[in-house]
Formats: C-alpha cells, sequence, structure tokens
C-alpha cells in the first residue's frame, strides 16, 4: 500500500527572509546584497552571502524576474540565412546569458523586412526582456527605433542611429593584421582579392591592408580586386592576377570562401603554398578552412565574442544601464599551412 510523505518531515525550502534573519539583516537588505547593488556596505554584503551559503540558499531566478516585471528571455533577431555569423553569436550571447539564467528565442526573417516586423511583434507578444539583432551583412541597417518596449542591442550590423548600442567586429584592423603577418613572413608583393565593394566589411578590410603596406613603405600589387563572396570569383581573379603577369608572393582573399578559390587555382598552376605564393582568408568559417589543403590560415572575427559582448550590454540595458554607439571587437590571427608551412 502506498504511503505518503507527512509534510512535517519534508525539508523547508530556504526563503530570503531565513537568510536575512541569520545575517540580522532586512530582507530588503538581504535582496540588495545578493543581486549587487553598489548601496550595500561590503561588511553587510559579506555577512549576507556568508548566510546564504552557510543555508544552501539558491534565488529562484523566475521568481525574481517576475518580481522585477521581466520574463527571463530575450529574443534574437537575425537576417543572416545561414546562420554562418547569427549561430556563433547566438552561442557568445548563451554563454554571457549563463545556463539556466536567460533564455534566447532565435527567429530570422530572412532579410525580408515584412518577416522582420511579424518576428518582432511575435517576441514583444511573448514579452521578452530585450533584443539583438544580428545583420547578414557588416553595412548598417536600419534601427528599429526608440519606441521599443525594450532595449535592443545590434551585433555584426550596426544600427544607422548612432545612439543605439552595437557590437561589431574591426574588419579595418582584421585587414591590417592579416598584411601584417604576410609581411612579417617576408612577403612583400601582396595582391588582395575580395568581395564586392559594395559591401563595408570588402572596403574596411582593403583600407586595412593598404595601411599595413604603407606602414613599410610597400604597396598592394596592383588594384584591389573587387567581385563577390565566392570560390568561382577567387579562380578567377587569381587567373587574370596572373595571366596579366603580376609578380606576387602573397594573395590576402577578402573571405575563406574566396581563398579556396585562391588555392584551387594556384594548384592547378602547379605553384606552391605556400613557399611559391602564401594565401589568406577572413572569418574562420569551419565549412571553407577544414577542407582546404593545405590548411587555410585566416582571421578569426571573434563573432562569438560579439554575442557576448552584445548580450552583457544588453543586461546592462535591461538594468537600466544602457550605452549608446559601437563597439568594435577585435579580430585574432589563426596560422595554419596556407602561410607557415606545417603550422
Amino acid at each position: 500500500m502506498a504511503t505518503t510523505e507527512d509534510a512535517t518531515t519534508r525539508p523547508r525550502t530556504v526563503t530570503l527572509r531565513d537568510v536575512a534573519q541569520v545575517a540580522g539583516v532586512s530582507v530588503a537588505t538581504a535582496s540588495k546584497a545578493l543581486n549587487g547593488r553598489d548601496n550595500v556596505h561590503p561588511d553587510t554584503r559579506r555577512r549576507v552571502v556568508e548566510a546564504a551559503e552557510r543555508l544552501s540558499f539558491t534565488p529562484n531566478s523566475l521568481a525574481k524576474a517576475i518580481l522585477a516585471g521581466q520574463t527571463g528571455t530575450v529574443g534574437l533577431l537575425t537576417n543572416d540565412l545561414e546562420g554562418r555569423f547569427s549561430l556563433p553569436i547566438l552561442m557568445g550571447a548563451e554563454d554571457a546569458f549563463g545556463a539556466g539564467q536567460m533564455s534566447v528565442l532565435l527567429c530570422d526573417a530572412r532579410e525580408d523586412a515584412i518577416r522582420e516586423q511579424y518576428h518582432l511583434k511575435a517576441l514583444l507578444g511573448r514579452r521578452v526582456d530585450g533584443l539583438i539583432v544580428v545583420g547578414s551583412s557588416t553595412d548598417p541597417r536600419p534601427s528599429l527605433g526608440h519606441a521599443l518596449p525594450v532595449p535592443a542591442v545590434y551585433a555584426y550590423a550596426p544600427s544607422t542611429d548612432d545612439t543605439d548600442a552595437s557590437v561589431v567586429p574591426d574588419n579595418l584592423n582584421a585587414g591590417v593584421l592579416a598584411t601584417q603577418h604576410l609581411i612579417s613572413l617576408g612577403r612583400t608583393r601582396v595582391a588582395h582579392i575580395t568581395g564586392p565593394e559594395t559591401y563595408a566589411a570588402a572596403r574596411e578590410r582593403a583600407a586595412g591592408a593598404r595601411e599595413a603596406m604603407l606602414d613599410v613603405n610597400l604597396e598592394l600589387v596592383g588594384p584591389v580586386r573587387y567581385g563577390s563572396w565566392t570560390e568561382a570569383w577567387g579562380r578567377a581573379a587569381t587567373d587574370s592576377l596572373l595571366e596579366g603577369g603580376a609578380e606576387v608572393d602573397a594573395i590576402l582573399a577578402g573571405s575563406d570562401q574566396i581563398a579556396r578559390g585562391v588555392l584551387d587555382a594556384l594548384r592547378d598552376r602547379r605553384l606552391d603554398v605556400p613557399d611559391d605564393v602564401a594565401v589568406m582568408g577572413f572569418d574562420n568559417w569551419d565549412p571553407m578552412v577544414a577542407g582546404a589543403r593545405p590548411l587555410l590560415t585566416t582571421v578569426d572575427m571573434n563573432f562569438k565574442t560579439i554575442g557576448r559582448r552584445a548580450a552583457q550590454r544588453l543586461v546592462a540595458a535591461i538594468e537600466g544601464r544602457s550605452t549608446a554607439g559601437v563597439e568594435r571587437v577585435e579580430c585574432t590571427v589563426v596560422v595554419r599551412g596556407s602561410t607557415v608551412r606545417g603550422a
């Protein structure tokens, strides 16, 4: 026969009031101390924290959110169809929010303004506490405006409104770092093949490459070759470059995808990489770098860091500490075999 546990023997849940009593403070002070508020004396905070640890007190995050008029959810609204940028940004945001502390609802607008408005209304209908808006390119995108009932932070693509909060990769410095890496290897005849000139990322990376060359009294070989973000363009531009008689010892491609095409063209001409020509890309995109032969040196745009910073700025805004302006995240050179043999 089944028995029912006596309620008197069931362990009682430790409450904030219990912590306050042990610490000898009010419930309000205990709450402020555990939530990291500034207006609590350090000794008082220490007593409260010690009491909470002694009682194994775990705050109910949902209850805290409800009391604060929050739901513990944020929306991530993207226009990145492939998830190439939005997924690592999402992972970085989730890391910053902390496991179980806040949930992220992902919506893909597919470059459709009407669909974006639909998803925006749906997210607001779910009473999200804030929004992270991810663009499909680094070109500035229209602001969602300041009539939103919740704060928004723009990631990867900055808002056209300077009073919004945006977190983007530093493409100019990425171009500088990439070219400095090639120069450090003794490469002096560097050509640059990149994507459409209409893209801010292409223009900024090219500007960074030119800047790094000028710093050592060098110039890029010929004009920057603008085209498309494809392997086919990388092959065609490399063929055109070499057929024109250009002497190069390095080709800086504006993306990993273009770099794959560059590698194919050099292989067809029996030019050794990296001994004859060093090749380098941007983005550190796994599907491109993993299958490259040799493995591709590239610039990691640190998308997870962009997501983490966007989340941190969003949390600050939710707590009433919003900051405006564009924050540029530093990039990192990842050295592999296409520039350093055996790397």
